[in-house]
């Protein structure tokens, strides 16, 4: 097996002409895959690629992709209904761009769990577990928890020179904590997702960070000091970060990608042109987006956005849990802020011109869901609570066959009334369509095989 010491030292020896690092690392990985840990059963999906947007908070059902009409004032969603480009499927009018692409989307409207909390809802819908020792509120996230679904697919990614996973603009945290399920758990820390910035709010670090240290910064010291030496003393700086911990080899590869211009161009969005920027919108949200399909064109197979709001205050706020009250604003002027609705709306608009119109959709699986959805009624402030008993997904891309609603719910987006779906169906899904079948395993640090997921892939979804 080829050690990461082994790797500098032969790096160093040939040179930037020669071998590169990604290369020796991708040697060590295929000498290593005859022993793998990991047993990979193909589903046969075809995606590439996936980005999931992640509406932390729990985004309203009603006021999104299940519009109630007929239920009662209280519980009616302050929102018309209006058509889309798919006869029969209506979506709420704050989201007319969302409408134009309803022919590529899967809309499931019978997503279902039985927690109204945020930690557990958070962890079972990125893990597909139920841990009934989470802390409510702020569950730290320790090795000690199943892996996310960036880990999993992680697991099943050959190593190259772009990380597997990515979370933008930062994990799920707040008030010190950063949620359990936003990292790989007991899989350790080569397969966590890189982080561009830490949980607002807390005093980690990102893990994987693409920062060079304020002494490495400057490429003629780069070049007068040699390859060898910043390696070596880039790797004795991962080696003290507890973040890093388990990452043995990893190591090497991260800091290839400190140095890579692939890795760079895609991280910086500044190169892009004026129109396409305007086009995503000019915010930390839109922004997230066309990062996002800049990272999965430079090979990363899953990129989550986090989707979150720093108030005024400077607090990070999760705004699709529209109780009301987020910088005085109540909970159907918060869906209306930029900072909800109008940002999605044109963000997923822009995504899903690019994709479609370069003939990527195929290939880029497009995953939006929350937590969970809200209550039925409406409250004081003008906006719902928590609810774990439905929430609306889409799903696009990928293989998904577009212009189809998948379940129902009641009259008043209360309940689901037909084909119920779980968070463990919905990671199945994705899963699959990125060509890893559920039955696949993970082996933990005590070589004790788990299924990835016990949730039953969509397959009728799929064209």
């Amino acid at each position: 097996m080829l050690h990461r010491r082994d790797a500098m030292i032969r790096l160093g020896q040939v040179g930037v002409g020669g071998l590169s690092l990604p290369a020796l690392l991708e040697h060590e990985q295929a000498q290593a895959a005859g022993s793998s840990r990991h047993h990979l059963v193909s589903s046969g999906g075809q995606a590439k690629s996936c980005i999931l947007i992640y509406l932390w908070g729990g985004p309203p059902q009603m006021d999104l992709w299940d519009p109630n009409p007929e239920a009662p004032l209280g519980i009616r969603s302050l929102f018309d209904p209006i058509d889309t480009v798919v006869p029969g499927i209506q979506i709420a009018e704050e989201m007319p761009l969302f409408a134009r692409h309803t022919d590529k989307t899967a809309i499931i409207r019978s997503y279902s769990h039985d927690s109204n909390n945020h930690e557990p809802s958070v962890y079972r819908s990125l893990t597909g577990k139920i841990d009934r020792t989470l802390r409510v509120p702020r569950n730290n996230r320790t090795r000690k928890y199943f892996p996310n679904v960036q880990g999993v697919v992680s697991a099943f990614t050959p190593m190259g020179a772009m990380p597997a996973s990515v979370t933008i603009p930062r994990p799920i945290g707040h008030d010190g904590s950063t949620y359990a399920g936003t990292h790989a758990g007991w899989l350790g820390g080569r397969h966590d997702p890189m982080e561009v910035a830490a949980a607002q709010e807390t005093k980690e670090k990102p893990t994987h960070s693409m920062q060079l240290p304020d002494d490495l910064s400057n490429t003629r010291l780069l070049a007068r000091r040699g390859l060898l030496d910043v390696i070596e003393s880039s790797d004795r700086r991962y080696q003290a970060n507890p973040v890093a911990t388990g990452m043995d080899g990893f190591r090497a590869q991260a800091f290839s990608m400190l140095s890579s211009s692939r890795a760079k161009h895609a991280f910086d969005i500044e190169q892009v042109d004026t129109k396409t920027r305007d086009r995503y919108g000019r915010n930390e949200w839109g922004e997230s987006i066309l990062m996002a399909k800049r990272l999965v064109d430079a090979g990363v197979r899953l990129v989550t956005i986090s989707w979150m709001y720093l108030t005024k205050s400077g607090n990070v706020s999760n705004v699709w849990d529209n109780h009301g009250g987020i910088d005085g604003k109540n909970g159907y002027e918060m869906l209306k802020a930029e900072f909800c609705l109008p940002s999605l709306d044109r963000g997923f608009h822009a995504l899903m011109e690019d994709l479609s119109g370069t003939g990527q959709l195929d290939e880029t699986l497009v995953a939006m869901f929350g937590e969970f959805g809200r209550t039925p009624k409406i409250n004081k402030k003008t906006g719902r609570d928590h609810w774990g008993a439905v929430q609306s997904t889409v799903l696009c891309g990928g293989g998904i066959q577009g212009g189809q609603v998948h379940g129902s719910s009641d009259r008043d987006s209360a309940y689901p009334t037909s084909k119920p779906v779980s968070p463990e169906d919905m990671l199945a899904t994705m899963h699959h369509a990125l060509g890893i079948s559920p039955e696949s395993e993970i082996r933990d640090a005590l070589g004790r095989p788990h299924r990835i997921v016990n949730g039953r892939p969509l397959v009728e979804l799929f064209g």
